[in-house]
């Protein structure tokens, strides 16, 4: 069995080389169709758009994407080719909430909001909007939920709607796949029609995709005074973003909400573990990220030690520096890890510490 997997694919080579000796690892501009028609199986990112025109004569049964979304997998011709295919979903869920966390406390650090008692709008209540909704509770923030899928199934009565979201929030967080037909799309969901109905001046946040917010509508609010801050993960035209966007927004970052090295293990094993039923693969292999360098941190507040751990900044000032650097910066992104990995030992007012 040859397997072809992207090479930026974290802690991946000892273990799949224990469960075939056909691997080859390629950068993912590289995974083409002359590259392809003889492997029997794809592990990549988002950046292999696997369509016909990369699969087409190929030999490939079965493709893994080590990422939550797979807008890049044309789900339609897999089904028709009788290519099978994964995703990892949740995979980050925990990375992109401590990348919010830490934007929240910023925002409380630097702008003077005080968290208690906001409201927090979370359009798009998955894997990663549930753990996000977790992070605004700890905080004392009031949430509201916005996700249309989940209400018809489940009825409405833990939802809120857009309108109200937009609304009541102080800050909006999308966490939605991007969907650009169907019952509910969300290609645009943020474009002039969502700014302009903004009654609260809020905080923008999109960690999902980058076409979920159009990117001249939040310019145009920007510009308009009709959000108070933007913070921007995703991007649309990745990775040949808007300078002119990325300069006028507080936090800008490459497409890394979920690079925690927690998250990139969780994505690899998912995917390992695909390949394995799908194949039906024996093999047993484990997948532990890097100790953190300083695995104990000291800070006098929580939110002291949590952005110690991980602070936003440092990865947007990278980006604002050399936007052109998009791809570089995402491909060598540092270890980062979740707080799970550390010991915090907080000071207090009298000297003596409390663990």
């Amino acid at each position: 069995m040859k397997v072809i997997v992207d090479n930026k694919i974290p802690y991946i080579r000892e273990a799949i080389e224990g469960l075939t000796q056909q691997v080859v690892y390629l950068p993912g501009s590289e995974i083409t169709a002359e590259a392809v028609r003889d492997a029997d199986a794809l592990i990549i990112r988002t950046r292999t758009r696997c369509d016909r025109q990369l699969l087409d004569g190929s030999n490939v049964q079965f493709i893994a994407t080590a990422t939550i979304g797979y807008d890049h997998i044309d789900a339609n011709y897999c089904r028709e080719a009788g290519i099978a295919w994964s995703n990892a979903p949740g995979c980050n869920a925990a990375s992109v909430a401590q990348y919010v966390q830490s934007c929240l406390l910023l925002l409380e650090r630097e702008k003077g909001m005080t968290l208690k008692g906001r409201t927090l709008g979370i359009v798009g209540v998955g894997h990663v909007g549930k753990l996000v909704a977790k992070v605004a509770q700890r905080w004392g923030m009031r949430v509201l939920l916005n996700d249309p899928p989940r209400a018809a199934a489940e009825g409405s009565k833990a939802f809120s709607s857009l309108q109200q979201l937009t609304e009541e929030s102080d800050i909006l967080t999308f966490h939605v796949p991007l969907q650009r037909t169907g019952t509910y799309p969300t290609f645009h969901l943020a474009d002039s029609h969502f700014f302009s109905s903004l009654k609260r001046k809020p905080v923008v946040i999109n960690t999902s995709r980058g076409e979920v917010v159009e990117t001249q509508a939040i310019k145009e609010a920007i510009r308009k005074g009709l959000v108070a801050e933007a913070i921007l993960d995703v991007w649309e035209n990745e990775p040949s973003i808007d300078l002119d966007l990325l300069h006028h927004i507080y936090i800008g970052t490459p497409h890394i909400a979920g690079y925690s090295a927690d998250g990139k293990a969780n994505a690899t094993r998912q995917a390992l573990d695909a390949l394995c039923r799908h194949f039906q693969l024996e093999g047993h292999y484990t997948i532990t990220p890097p100790l953190p360098t300083q695995p104990l941190i000291q800070a006098a507040t929580l939110p002291d030690a949590l952005l110690q751990i991980y602070n936003p900044h440092t990865d947007s000032q990278a980006l604002k520096k050399h936007p052109e650097w998009f791809e570089q910066l995402r491909g060598n992104y540092p270890l980062r890890r979740e707080e799970g990995a550390y010991r915090i030992s907080l000071n207090d007012v009298t000297g003596k510490n409390a663990e």
